[in-house]
C-alpha cells in the first residue's frame, strides 16, 4: 500500500464523526425549519429560521418553559409558509427547563437537539464581531448552531437512572456542605481554642476528636466545668454518633488538658468557639445525610443489578461508583469507553502545528462534577488497588518525561472511567491483567 493511500484512510474517530453527523441530520433534516428557543425563567424567545439561519420568525412567550406548547403550535404554520415539511426544536440545557421542551417535543412527535452554551457564549461575537447579547439574538444564534449540526441529540435519564441522577446531585451538595463545615471548624478553633488542634496528629479526622469536640460543644470552658471522668464518659457517649466504638483515651485526656490552657485570641475566643460549635453541628447533620443518601444510592445500584460488578474494582466502594454513575447516567449510550472519559474533561489534549510540540493537558472539558467524582474515586482506590498503585508509581518515577502527583492521578482517573465503562456496559468484574496490560501469569507472579 502506498504511502499516499494510507494517509488518506479514515481514522476511527472520522468515522465515528461521519455516524454521528448522520444521525444528527435525520434529526435535523433539511426540510424542517428549526426553532430556536432561548429559555428563562417567565419569558420564553422562539425564532423559526431556515438552515442558512434567515429567520422565518420572531416571537415571545410569557411564561414558564411549559409553554413549548404553545411555542410549537405557533412556530408550524410559519414553517410551513415557508415551504418545509415541519420544524424541529433547538435549545441550551439550561437547568431543568430543557425538559419540559423535551416532553412536549416527544408528545407531538418533534425532534430536538440541545446546543452546548459555551458555543452559544462564543458564537456571538460570530455573529457580527460584538458580544451584544438579547435573548432573540441568542435563540438565532442557536438556531444557526443546531443547522450547522453543532448540536446533540438529548436523552433523559429514566426509571433508576433518573433517580441515581438527582441522589447524585443531593450527595454532591452535601459533600460541599461537610466540607465547608469541616473547614470552618478549623479555622474558628485555630482562634477561639488552637490547642486542641494538637491533641491529634489528624484532629479533623479522628472519632474521639469530634466526639469530644461535640461533647464539650468546642467551647473549653465547658471541659473545665467537668472532671476528667465525666468528660471521659461524655466522649464515650458521643462516639457512636461519629461511627466508631471506642474512644481513643489518649486523645480524649489530650483534649481535656488543652482546655485548661487553650490559647487563642482573648478578644474573640468565646464567640469563635460559639461559632464552632454551630459549624460541628452543621458538619455533624452533613455527615448523617450523606450516610442516608449514599445508602439510597447503593441501593438504587442494586435495583439496576450493578452493585456485584462495580465492586470487583479493588478500592472502589458502591458509594463512589454510583456518585461516577450520578454524573454520567447508562454508560450505554456512549459509543465507547474513550467518549466516556472525553465527557469527564480527562481525555488528554494535544498541542501540536507542524514542527511544534507544545505540553500536553488533561482537556478539562465536559462534566466537572464527573471529573471531581472520578478524581475523589482514585484517591480512595489507590492504597487497595495493586494496579492503579503499579501504574502511580510508573508514571511519577520514569526517567522519560515523569508526571506530576496530581497529573498521575488525572491519567489514573480516566484509566478508571474506562475500566469501569467496560465493567457496567459488558457485566464483567474487573480484571486486573487486562487493566495493567499484562498477562494473567505475569499478574499472579
Amino acid at each position: 500500500m502506498s504511502n499516499r493511500t494510507r494517509h488518506h484512510r479514515l481514522s476511527r474517530g472520522d468515522r465515528r464523526r461521519n455516524e454521528k453527523l448522520a444521525r444528527l441530520r435525520e434529526v435535523v433534516a433539511r426540510d424542517l425549519a428549526i426553532v430556536g428557543i432561548d429559555l428563562a425563567d417567565a419569558r420564553q424567545v422562539a425564532v423559526v429560521a431556515d438552515h442558512d439561519s434567515r429567520v422565518l420568525g420572531k416571537r415571545s412567550f410569557a411564561g414558564s418553559a411549559w409553554v413549548a406548547a404553545d411555542i410549537l403550535a405557533w412556530a408550524e404554520p410559519v414553517a410551513r409558509a415557508a415551504g418545509f415539511g415541519g420544524v424541529v426544536l433547538a435549545c441550551e440545557p439550561t437547568g431543568h427547563r430543557w425538559k419540559p421542551v423535551l416532553q412536549v417535543a416527544r408528545e407531538a412527535g418533534v425532534g430536538m437537539v440541545c446546543v452546548q452554551p459555551l458555543l452559544v457564549h462564543r458564537a456571538r461575537e460570530g455573529e457580527d464581531f460584538t458580544k451584544d447579547r438579547s435573548d432573540p439574538r441568542d435563540a438565532t444564534i442557536i438556531s444557526r448552531l443546531a443547522a450547522e449540526l453543532r448540536c446533540y441529540v438529548p436523552v433523559a435519564e429514566e426509571g433508576g437512572w433518573a433517580r441515581l441522577r438527582h441522589l447524585g446531585q443531593r450527595r454532591a451538595g452535601l459533600v460541599t456542605q461537610a466540607t465547608a463545615a469541616r473547614q470552618a471548624l478549623r479555622d474558628l478553633l485555630a482562634c477561639g481554642w488552637p490547642a486542641a488542634l494538637g491533641a491529634a496528629a489528624k484532629p479533623l479526622g479522628s472519632t474521639t476528636w469530634r466526639a469530644a469536640m461535640a461533647a464539650c460543644q468546642a467551647d473549653p470552658a465547658v471541659v473545665r466545668a467537668m472532671d476528667e471522668e465525666a468528660f471521659l464518659a461524655a466522649v464515650g457517649a458521643e462516639v457512636p454518633r461519629w461511627g466508631a466504638k471506642r474512644r481513643n483515651l489518649r486523645i480524649a485526656r489530650a483534649i481535656y488538658a488543652a482546655a485548661w490552657d487553650p490559647g487563642g485570641l482573648e478578644w474573640e475566643a468565646e464567640a469563635a468557639c460559639e461559632r464552632a460549635s454551630f459549624a460541628l453541628s452543621d458538619w455533624a447533620r452533613a455527615l448523617d445525610a450523606l450516610v442516608e443518601v449514599e445508602a439510597a444510592m447503593v441501593a438504587t445500584l442494586d435495583d439496576l443489578g450493578l452493585t456485584p460488578w462495580v465492586t470487583t474494582i479493588p478500592g472502589l466502594s458502591a458509594p463512589g461508583a454510583a456518585a461516577i454513575l450520578a454524573e454520567t447516567g447508562d454508560p450505554a449510550r456512549y459509543d465507547c469507553a474513550r467518549t466516556w472519559v472525553k465527557h469527564a474533561g480527562l481525555c488528554p489534549r494535544a498541542n501540536e502545528s507542524g514542527a511544534y510540540r507544545g505540553q500536553t493537558t488533561v482537556s478539562g472539558r465536559g462534566r466537572p462534577n464527573l471529573r471531581t467524582a472520578a478524581w475523589r474515586a482514585i484517591w480512595g482506590a489507590l492504597p487497595h488497588n495493586s494496579v492503579y498503585r503499579a501504574r502511580y508509581a510508573h508514571l511519577t518515577t520514569r526517567s522519560a518525561n515523569p508526571l506530576t502527583p496530581a497529573q498521575a492521578r488525572a491519567a489514573l482517573a480516566g484509566s478508571l472511567l474506562r475500566q469501569l465503562y467496560v465493567v457496567v456496559t459488558a457485566r464483567v468484574a474487573w480484571d486486573p491483567a487486562t487493566a495493567s496490560g499484562a498477562t494473567r501469569e505475569e499478574v499472579a507472579a
